[in-house]
């Protein structure tokens, strides 16, 4: 009995068991499909169709599984679900007993489709048939309007009619899992329901609690905050916090006077979500600060947005690249993949107002704007532009308005037009991206004054060592163009860097009535090369050039007026570089050849200057008639030059000038305070102009000071007019700080020697000349003053030092002062008969003695074998002094007085010892101008000595 009870005991499990595993196997399951639907849609409250076939699991509990589910009206609208399986969970006991009874439901691989906007939000209320109802979603998808959440996890749980219905789980956003959880209260009498809804991702959460309304709507309150606000939307990383009021109907979402705290930085806010006509979401932020370069660098990064998005963006304060911007305002727009910018204003650093709108898509931007400020320089300067360069007077007042287009390849501007400084400009440009960019530009300009932008000295050798990192191709227009003192009209520069080399292609202006053009290639390197690189200027006279480049050169009228024409043209590398060189100025013809070494201002060539006529060349250079003393004929200059950075020298210098017939050898030095000329000039003949005459206008003097010189003079023949010719010349020619000196003067003078020394010392106020002269064996071969009385011939020894100061000839003649020896042998005095008048003195007849000698006293000439004396002048005024004379046949002489060299008048006495002791002397007194003097003889003391003898 007891093992019967045993065995019952032990087998009645099994039984049970076998049972639980066998029984549910003997149903007809394809037969209770209606009934798992039917189970299915009590539970879901939707029509549910299964259109695969029905699997069973007992163990470890019993499960049946349909696949192919679809749930919802047939007509589509509302809520549609599809799902790859649905798992419906049942009791062990009533499906034991043949009952199906779920336990919970869920829908694996689900495809949900929500419609939105409900017809009204009162449509979230759960309804009153949701109860005891527990159900699951795995692995889903969920489409609400236009959004899609993936990887949905799910669970929906209404315990019991009176108890809240609880939505919790999972999905996907943005590649981020986010956790949600919701409960919705049942209604009260009043119609109104709760509503708690909590999000939750990764560095961010955000909570809405509030009420659903009878009358439809949900009205509340949100509160979000989170350690990183870029899990939420397009922004920079950083804490953040938001609170506000939440209202909800059935087209829009909308959360206002929202209060902010983004990484530190407060504000206000407000959010709209449209659900109807098309879902789209609308931002407001307006904050105290705003760091844009991160703003900017999250929008780019965001991706595309599921939905249509629209940021309305202000600060107070915001940096960008390192500057700071006030009061920023500007909307955003975004959809799909396009970005629409609008109403963008802000102050830029300077006090400078930029307004801009323009949109983006598929990586391309545009944008339209407007600038406008009272200082250029202080806004690029705080963008970080090197403006210290420039003159603190330049790059002002400015304003523009233009178009920008950027896309992955290139920047572009197609429209640009402004003002800076008050000048015009409008153009073009673009910049292609790559490994070696390009720049495109072309601009006009209605006046560009590059005073201030330019230094007033380039180097340009330096610039042309090292290539750019681009290419660039520019044409640039300007109406007039102003830099160092100089103004050209109708500039133009077309040019273009490319494959490391520099191409002209015309670089042209009018300066005056002539034309200037540049055109070339350059290779850049170490050492540049240059390629067919040719300045050709002309076209019209040389008036226009001359003013714009020598505006106080002081030339001529008539030179100014001559045609102008050169051309000056150069191949070869930098420091061998071969150039050419002709030109015409009127009959003026110029021809030069040179090799050049840029880089050590060296060079060497050979230049030739040629002219029909040296007195007109004169005359056009600024005499103020041609020269006559020059003589007539052609000029000719022919020099070989050495160039250095701190000399010139000429080692072949041959001029033809006239009469003039010069060569030698002169060095300029430009290394001191002033230049120095140094070297010999030999001459065959050296004619110079006269002496100038009291008329004459002052002397020009400046050039003296500007200049040093220790020069060698030698010539053959000097030739003054007026002046006897000097006969193998040779002197040293020095200058130092404006004080020339001839030393060592040696010439051959009437057959005689002159040697002496003179010296113009022309920063003196007023200037000084000086000199000392001496003559020794010259023969006189005509009058010497050329006046009435004068020596007419003899041999002449002279010696003496002056000293004159002024302006002009008239005052260096007033301001003369010296003195001085002369003594004339073997000569005649014209004008005077004082050995006739000595010899008709000695006549017995007292009468014809007496006309004898008043005859002698009219004119005549004295033979002179001796006449000597000393002078002396003060204040242009010369007196003789012990001037004594030894005549013809014995007879002496005396001649005194002063002549007086400003007015050109004379006071003199000329007298002659008659014979007899104790004869008076006969004298003739000259007076008055000395080209008509009057003669007063002095008779009467002899006169009545003779009677009274």
């Amino acid at each position: 009995m007891s093992r019967r009870l045993l065995l019952l005991f032990l087998g009645l499990p099994l039984a049970l068991l076998g049972l639980a595993w066998f029984a549910p196997r003997l149903l007809d399951w394809e037969a209770q499909r209606l009934r798992v639907a039917a189970i299915a849609e009590a539970r879901l409250g939707r029509p549910v169709g299964l259109g695969g076939p029905l699997r069973v699991t007992f163990l470890p509990q019993p499960m049946v599984e349909a696949s192919r589910v679809h749930v919802g009206t047939p007509d589509g609208n509302g809520l549609g679900i599809t799902a790859r399986a649905l798992r419906l969970r049942l009791g062990l006991l009533p499906l034991l007993l043949g009952r199906l009874e779920p336990r919970d439901l869920v829908l694996v691989g689900a495809d949900v489709r929500l419609p939105w906007p409900p017809e009204t939000i009162g449509a979230l209320r759960p309804p009153p048939w949701l109860t005891d109802f527990d159900a699951r979603i795995e692995s889903s998808r969920v489409s609400v309007g236009g959004a899609v959440f993936e990887g949905v996890a799910a669970r929906l749980a209404a315990p019991g009619p009176l108890d809240a219905v609880r939505i919790e789980g999972s999905f996907t956003w943005r590649s981020a899992p986010v956790r949600f959880q919701a409960v919705v209260g049942r209604p009260g009498h009043d119609g109104v329901a709760t509503l708690d809804v909590v999000l939750g991702v990764t560095g961010a959460s955000a909570s809405a609690r509030g009420v659903l309304v009878a009358e439809g709507g949900f009205e509340g309150r949100v509160e979000a905050s989170g350690s990183d606000i870029a899990a939420l939307f397009a922004a920079p990383s950083g804490a953040f916090r938001a609170t506000g009021r939440l209202a909800v109907t059935g087209e829009l979402a909308a959360a206002d006077d929202l209060a902010l705290d983004i990484a530190g930085v407060t504000g206000r806010g407000a959010a709209t979500f449209r659900f109807a006509p098309e879902p789209r979401l609308d931002v407001a932020l307006a904050l105290a600060r705003l760091d844009l370069d991160a703003w900017v660098a999250a929008l780019r990064r965001a991706p595309q947005p599921p939905l249509p998005m629209g940021l309305d963006l202000s600060a107070e304060v915001a940096a960008f690249h390192g500057a700071t911007l006030r009061g920023l305002r500007g909307g955003v727009m975004r959809e799909g993949d396009r970005l629409v910018l609008s109403n963008i204003s802000t102050m830029l650093p300077g006090e400078a107002q930029l307004t801009a709108s323009g949109s983006a898509q598929g990586g391309r931007l545009e944008l339209t704007g407007q600038v406008s400020g009272p200082s250029l320089r202080a806004t690029l300067a705080a963008f970080g532009v090197p403006v210290d360069r420039f003159a603190a007077t330049r790059l002002r007042a400015f304003e523009g308005t233009g178009r920008v287009d950027l896309d992955a390849a290139q920047l572009a501007v197609p429209e640009l037009a402004g003002m800076v400084d008050g000048a015009r400009l409008s153009g073009a440009g673009v910049l292609r991206f790559g490994v070696r960019p390009v720049i495109a530009a072309g601009l006009t300009f209605d006046h560009l004054d590059l005073d201030g932008l330019l230094p007033t000295r380039i180097a340009p050798l330096d610039a042309l060592r090292a290539a750019p990192g681009m290419d660039v191709n520019l044409r640039l227009a300007a109406e007039s163009i102003a830099w160092a003192g100089v103004r050209a009209d109708r500039a133009s520069l077309d040019a273009a860097v490319d494959q490391g080399r520099l191409t002209i292609r015309r670089a042209a202006a009018r300066l005056g009535e002539d034309d200037v053009s540049l055109a070339g290639t350059i290779a850049f390197g170490a050492t540049p090369r240059f390629t067919d690189v040719a300045l050709d200027l002309g076209g019209g006279t040389a008036g226009g050039v001359a003013r714009a480049l020598l505006p106080n050169a002081g030339l001529s009228d008539a030179l100014l007026g001559q045609p102008l024409r050169v051309r000056i043209a150069g191949t070869g590398p930098a420091d061998a570089l071969a150039v050419t060189a002709e030109g015409e100025l009127g009959e003026l013809r110029l021809a030069g050849q040179a090799n050049l070494v840029l880089g050590q201002g060296r060079g060497t060539g050979s230049v030739t200057l040629r002219h029909p006529g040296a007195p007109r060349l004169a005359f056009l250079l600024g005499a103020p008639e041609p020269p006559e003393w020059l003589g007539e004929g052609s000029l000719s200059l022919v020099a070989t030059l050495a160039v250095a950075p701190d000399n010139v020298t000429t080692e072949n210098l041959e001029l033809v000038a006239g009469g003039l017939r010069a060569r030698g050898q002169l060095a300029l030095a430009l290394d001191g305070a002033r230049p120095r000329l140094t070297g010999r000039l030999a001459a065959d003949r050296l004619p110079l102009p006269g002496l100038p005459g009291r008329e004459a206008p002052p002397l020009v003097l400046a050039p003296i000071g500007r200049i040093d010189a220790d020069v060698a003079v030698e010539a053959v023949e000097v030739v003054t007019p007026d002046l006897p010719v000097l006969q193998a010349f040779a002197a040293r020619l020095t200058i130092e700080e404006g004080r020339a000196v001839l030393d060592g003067l040696r010439a051959g003078l009437g057959g005689g020697r002159l040697d002496g020394r003179l010296a113009l010392d022309a920063m003196a106020q007023p200037p000084v000349v000086s000199g000392a002269l001496g003559l020794t064996g010259a023969t006189l071969t005509g009058p010497l003053f050329g006046t009435p009385i004068d020596i007419a011939s003899g041999q002449l020894d002279a010696q003496g030092r002056f000293t004159a100061s002024g302006h002009g000839a008239s005052a260096l003649l007033s301001t003369l002062t010296g003195e001085g020896r002369f003594a004339i042998a073997n000569g005649v005095l014209g004008g005077v008969a004082l050995a006739g008048a000595a010899s008709a003195a000695a006549l017995d007849d007292g009468v014809a003695a007496e006309q004898g000698v008043r005859e002698a006293l009219e004119g005549g000439a004295t033979a002179v074998d001796r006449l000597t004396g000393g002078w002396r002048t003060a204040d242009g005024e010369v007196s003789l002094e012990g001037v004594g004379l030894a005549a013809e046949g014995g007879a002496t002489g005396t001649i005194e007085g002063r002549i007086d060299i400003v007015r050109g008048a004379l006071d003199l006495r000329l007298a002659v010892q008659p014979p007899g002791d104790g004869a008076p002397p006969i004298a003739l007194r000259v007076t008055g101008p000395a080209e008509a003097p009057r003669r007063q003889p002095e008779v009467a003391p002899w006169a009545r000595w003779r009677a009274e003898r």
